[in-house]
């Protein structure tokens, strides 16, 4: 397959995800609190994690007869943005994909309201397809919900202490992110009823393509284009967040450079007008070109994992994605 038949499936899978989101809570009420759910639901979105639940259901297709489980893929969405929402709030941010977030548009109550209520329907519609195999799915998708609480809880203890090393940073985003794209993963090839071996390596896939998806989030805040963003950039930096990129420089940094990072621990972040010379000094010690290799590393171990797949197709769909999450700019 091409990378163009590739993305073609990719368009066509994000399409049937957002027809259904677009419906999922049509004539709920009250709309006091649904029409705050859907506001985030429906809010622009590249649908990467329902995606890859209908890339691994469909790996088997002789196993599930052609069809596809649009409400298990949704009910995934529905379980990540209840995390983007309650993220938001601890984190009081201001804009979440070019939009106000939810707590800023509506009130904070609301959109904790909101954010539960959407877990609560992320169950919901993930009983609607998941009928066969029923206790393995609702176990890894419970694994990779506590494992995204664990994940966000360490986050939070980093913000306080000065001895976070890199190991504890990548434990933390094996939780926070990457878990979740390993249970994407799991639940659609366990929907497919693949093999054991095949289900544990794209559970692995998962993994290591969700750590390196984190590195190049680290990357893409202080590199992007601030509109294709769709929030400011250097927000790490200004919330003194311990990234990859902050963690590798303060291995690498001596002298007044490691003076100057000491200081973003000590302010707990940095201004706005400090962005550049902290970019520049990421620049000057390597650490940009250390994320990329890396982002390409954990990439590469993810690629290894696809030769135990059914077909050629299966391969080159997940070969695709993992490329394009290398090279996506936002």
């Amino acid at each position: 397959m091409i990378d163009a038949e590739c993305y073609q499936y990719y368009e066509e899978f994000r399409q049937k995800v957002d027809a259904r989101l677009a419906s999922a809570l049509h004539q709920r009420n009250p709309s006091s609190l649904y029409t705050p759910a859907e506001y985030i639901l429906v809010s622009p979105g590249k649908r990467i994690r329902p995606v890859i639940v209908l890339f691994a259901a469909l790996s088997n297709s002789t196993a599930v007869s052609g069809t596809l489980p649009v409400d298990l893929a949704v009910s995934v969405e529905m379980l990540h943005n209840f995390t983007l929402v309650h993220d938001d709030i601890m984190d009081n941010s201001d804009q979440r994909r070019g939009m106000p977030t939810l707590h800023k548009k509506y009130d904070l109550s609301t959109a904790i309201l909101a954010g539960d209520a959407l877990l609560a329907l992320a169950y919901e519609f993930l009983l609607h397809d998941a009928r066969e195999n029923t206790h393995r799915i609702v176990q890894a998708f419970n694994k990779g919900l506590i494992e995204v609480c664990e994940g966000q809880s360490m986050d939070k203890d980093f913000e306080v202490r000065t001895d976070v090393t890199l190991d504890e940073y990548t434990i933390m985003i094996q939780k926070k992110t990457a878990a979740m794209v390993e249970m994407c993963c799991t639940i659609g090839a366990v929907y497919a009823n693949h093999p054991e071996e095949v289900i544990a390596s794209l559970a692995e896939y998962g993994r290591l393509i969700g750590i390196a998806f984190q590195i190049q989030d680290d990357l893409l805040d202080i590199t992007a284009d601030q509109a294709k963003l769709g929030k400011p950039t250097g927000a790490d930096l200004l919330e003194g967040k311990k990234t990859y990129l902050f963690l590798r420089a303060l291995q690498k940094a001596t002298g007044a450079e490691l003076e100057s990072l000491n200081k973003v621990i000590a302010h707990k972040g940095v201004t706005k007008e400090e962005i550049p010379y902290y970019r520049d000094l990421y620049k000057t010690l390597g650490v940009l070109e250390d994320a990329g290799q890396l982002v390409h590393d954990y990439t590469n171990q993810a690629l290894a994992k696809l030769q135990v797949l059914p077909s050629e197709r299966d391969i080159a769909l997940f070969t695709w994605l993992a490329n394009s999450l290398l090279q996506r700019t936002k």
